[in-house]
């Protein structure tokens, strides 16, 4: 029988009540595949990871581009899908609001609204707004009661304001505004962890590991409720490509090839 994005929806909400689960990012359908065959119960979209996909930067991307990659990604597993929708392609409330109507609309389960600008002298929206654009984004997926989870980020670690007292209180801001869950990217210390996850309590807090650090089992015991990983799978798969075709650019050799999965395994995971 097939999955709908009803039962998407709902078993990922359920997923967020207790436990610790990994979220993986896939950067196409073949990854997003070979994540569901691996036994992961939910993906998560990457903005940087897609965005390499189509040959640009990170945050290059167009709003027709990312409903797209969207729409395929969901239509692609019967896992819960969680959209990396950027700021929303927008800054004013009403037109984030306006795009994330259309997100919801591609079937997936969870959506994040980041509070960066993209402008280095202003890199946050002043605070009130922030708020109001995660407002308008809970107005937009209530708006047809899809139960599509809403994800507010904090964006200061990334953006140099690794200020804590802030970041907790944005993210309380945006959990009183509608969000569901809480996501700080570029927190790492276990003790700064486990503030934010004590401060946002009850509401469940996503965790960046986009590098060897924390494991599964010692997140969990800090509290977090769910782990992403960004774009580091895609970086880990440009990686083996870059490095075996620069050794074939610059050394006409061929060894790094023979570190790729093999074919068949491939063929056979996909068929």
């Amino acid at each position: 029988m097939p999955v709908t994005s009803a039962d998407k929806r709902a078993t990922f909400r359920k997923m967020h009540e207790t436990g610790c689960f990994v979220l993986p990012n896939p950067f196409d359908v073949g990854s997003a595949k070979a994540l569901q065959h691996l036994g992961f119960k939910a993906i998560a979209s990457s903005s940087a990871g897609f965005a390499w996909t189509i040959g640009k930067a990170d945050n290059r991307v167009t709003l027709e581009e990312v409903l797209a990659h969207l729409t395929a990604l969901c239509d692609a597993v019967d896992l819960p899908v969680n959209a990396d929708f950027e700021g929303g392609f927008a800054s004013e409330a009403e037109k984030v609001a306006a795009n994330v109507a259309r997100a919801v609309k591609t079937g997936v389960a969870g959506l994040s609204i980041e509070d960066s600008t993209g402008d280095a002298a202003k890199p946050l929206y002043e605070r009130g707004h922030a708020i109001e654009r995660i407002k308008a984004a809970r107005a937009a997926i209530d708006a047809d009661n899809s139960g599509v989870v809403l994800v507010g980020r904090c964006e200061g670690f990334l953006v140099g304001q690794a200020d804590l007292t802030m970041v907790i209180d944005r993210l309380n801001a945006y959990a009183d505004a509608g969000a569901d869950c809480l996501y700080a990217p570029g927190i790492r210390a276990k003790e700064q962890i486990a503030e934010v996850v004590k401060a946002v309590h009850p509401k469940p807090f996503n965790l960046l590991l986009g590098s060897p650090g924390l494991s599964v089992a010692e997140a969990a015991d800090l509290g977090v409720r769910r782990i992403s990983v960004g774009g580091a799978l895609a970086r880990a798969a440009w990686g083996g490509f870059m490095r075996a075709a620069r050794e074939i650019a610059e050394k006409g050799t061929f060894a790094e090839l023979g570190n790729g999965y093999p074919g068949g395994e491939l063929n056979k995971m996909f068929s």
